[in-house]
């Protein structure tokens, strides 16, 4: 017979066989801010049990100690150059920083690493850091810890309340600037508290497919807020108590040219077109009087591309208007061709140094680019030349300068990424300090894919 023997605990939750008072106890167990075990476990007789509640372990004499919570970079902690020991990365040699993300040697140019440091607006560090190497120092001078990210774009002092001074003034979670406020509270630093409860809340919220706000607006205590998206709109495109009505349903082409519901033969009723006599369809783009079916008018007009007039025009019985209308840059049976990508910020149509033939440049002698901005004439070294066109990491256009003869053969998803000679092409060509890139391909070193789907 096997006996388990559990220890007498006294009414106060201490062991009996202690001779500490609970108050002695817990001081024993209590940190410098005033929490028992940092909130992270038990106090037994002026001893710390640390407790598990999410992911990782803690640890410590008062808990204090916690795995996971050391500084990350580019989504790793210690950015994976040290190791995390009591909430402080411990770097390996040859690396540096609260999360070990610089090196104590630099091997890249200062253009290389400002380049790394860009955010989407090719600001250095979101104008609120400097640039170490490739990485973003970003500037806490209180060392708070407030202004993060990867290119220093997360500043929750945004968050910060002006009366307060708390953060979502104590009713919400900043994340990246922004605060996130617990049910019954709103605002933009949650100041406001709600008069009516959240089951309410969400209630009234809820569209009849049973989305909050039909996934296309805010709830605010109970009310939506609908996401407009039609700026020239007096009451907006989407609408209704629950945001459930999306008048962009009811056009042909939604273009900012074309403010023609149902395609002007009808009325919009949320969302969908009550049609006049006479026409049929969902947007009542069809005539009754068209011997095609409203599927075969569809076809006729979408020919290569995905949508119907190539997303540029009106279909009406098998032939394509092109928007906007009086326009002739946008043109072709079925609107295919589109020469206003042709031109460049100006207004000049391939910089003046070629012709646009259906949305393409066709550069003159001398010229090259995807707008013809190119000179071939160049003034610098070719060493020169090739330090400009360098990736990030060093390497000629992307790594895809170069040309490598294949011996193996090619399959079909890869049939795009080749020459009929069998030759690897290359993101771009580099001539002059500039990278000529090809279709889907941008960027300095033609390093960004742009296209629908990675070659």
């Amino acid at each position: 017979l096997i006996q388990f023997v559990v220890p007498h605990r006294s009414a106060l939750g201490i062991p009996a066989s202690c001779r500490l008072s609970r108050a002695e106890s817990e001081l024993r167990c209590r940190v410098p801010g005033g929490k028992l075990c940092s909130d992270r476990g038990r106090c037994e007789c002026g001893v710390c049990i640390c407790q598990v509640t999410e992911s990782g372990k803690y640890y410590g004499p008062l808990c204090e100690c916690h795995d996971w919570v050391c500084e990350t970079y580019d989504g790793k902690v210690c950015t994976g150059h040290g190791k995390c020991d009591c909430g402080k990365c411990k770097c390996d040699e040859g690396w540096y920083g609260e999360a070990c993300q610089y090196p104590t040697t630099c091997n890249l140019t200062r253009k290389k690493s400002n380049e790394m440091c860009k955010n989407s607006q090719d600001i250095i560090c979101s104008g609120a850091g400097t640039c170490q190497c490739g990485r973003c120092q970003c500037a806490n001078s209180e060392e708070n810890g407030l202004v993060y990210g990867k290119f220093c774009e997360c500043d929750d002092r945004e968050c910060i309340d002006d009366e307060t001074g708390e953060i979502c003034t104590g009713h919400g979670k900043c994340y990246c600037g922004n605060c996130y406020c617990e049910a019954g509270w709103h605002g933009d630093k949650c100041e406001f508290q709600c008069d009516i409860t959240p089951w309410e809340i969400k209630k009234r919220c809820t569209s009849p497919d049973g989305k909050i706000c039909s996934n296309r607006g805010t709830c605010v205590c109970g009310e939506c807020t609908c996401h407009d998206v039609d700026p020239t709109g007096d009451w907006g495109d989407i609408h209704g108590d629950t945001c459930e009505c999306d008048e962009r349903n009811c056009k042909a082409v939604y273009d900012r040219y074309s403010d023609d519901f149902c395609s002007g033969h009808g009325q919009c009723n949320c969302g969908r077109c009550d049609c006049k006599e006479g026409w049929t369809g969902k947007k009542c783009e069809h005539p009754h009087s068209c011997p095609m079916s409203v599927e075969e008018s569809a076809k006729k007009c979408q020919g290569n591309s995905n949508l119907p007039c190539s997303g540029r025009g009106r279909c009406e019985c098998g032939q394509c208007t092109c928007f906007p209308p009086g326009d002739n840059r946008v043109h072709g049976k079925n609107c295919e061709c589109d020469d206003r990508q042709c031109e460049n910020a100006d207004g000049d149509v391939c910089g003046g140094h070629g012709i646009c033939s259906c949305g393409r440049c066709i550069c003159q002698d001398g010229w090259f680019g995807k707008l013809c901005q190119h000179s071939r004439k160049c003034n610098m070294t070719e060493e020169e030349s090739r330090s400009l066109c360098e990736s990030a990491d060093g390497v000629l256009c992307s790594g895809k300068g170069k040309i490598w003869q294949l011996s193996y053969p090619v399959s079909v998803p890869d049939r795009g990424k080749y020459s009929r000679s069998g030759r690897l092409m290359c993101n771009g060509v580099c001539s002059c300090g500039n990278c000529e890139c090809w279709e889907g391909w941008n960027g300095n070193a033609c390093e960004i894919w742009l296209g629908r789907e990675y070659p």
